[in-house]
C-alpha cells in the first residue's frame, strides 16, 4: 500500500476509505513515522467490536519500552473489525504499518471528520517538524 494515498491525523493515524455496500469505511491504523517514534513495541490494546467512535475519541493503547501511548479515532463511526492477530505480531508494525498493520476498520457515520484529515505532503511535514 502506498502511503501516499493516505491521510493522516496530526497525531499519527493514518485512514484508507474504501466503499462497500454499506457505505464508506475507514482502514486505521499508525503511521511508520509513529512506529519509529516508540521503538520497541511491547503491547496493543485494542478496542471492541461494535464500538461507536468519534474522531478524537481514544479507541487503544500502543505501549513501548519507553512509553504508553494511546491511539485516536480519527473519523466518525462504528468499530466493525479489529486486526485481532496484531497485538501478538506487534512487528507486523515496524514491518508493514500500512497494509498487515492496520489495526480497526470503522465504518463512518459522518464523513465531515475526513475534511480535517492531512494528505500525505501534509503529514510529512508536521513529521519533520516534530523529528
Amino acid at each position: 500500500m502506498n502511503e501516499e494515498n493516505l491521510l493522516y491525523s496530526s497525531s499519527h493515524e493514518w485512514v484508507r476509505v474504501t466503499e462497500d455496500e454499506g457505505g464508506k469505511v475507514a482502514t486505521i491504523g499508525i503511521s511508520a513515522f509513529a512506529v519509529q517514534q516508540l521503538t520497541d513495541l511491547v503491547f496493543m490494546e485494542l478496542p471492541e467490536v461494535g464500538r461507536e467512535v468519534a474522531a478524537g475519541d481514544e479507541f487503544g493503547e500502543v505501549e513501548s519500552v519507553k512509553a504508553v501511548s494511546p491511539m485516536y479515532s480519527p473519523v466518525d463511526g462504528e468499530i466493525i473489525a479489529v486486526n485481532s492477530a496484531l497485538p501478538d505480531r506487534l512487528e507486523t508494525l515496524g514491518e508493514d504499518p500500512y497494509d498487515q498493520g492496520w489495526i480497526i476498520k470503522v465504518r463512518l457515520t459522518d464523513e465531515a471528520s475526513l475534511a480535517k484529515l492531512m494528505d500525505y505532503p501534509t503529514y510529512q511535514k508536521q513529521c519533520s517538524e516534530e523529528g
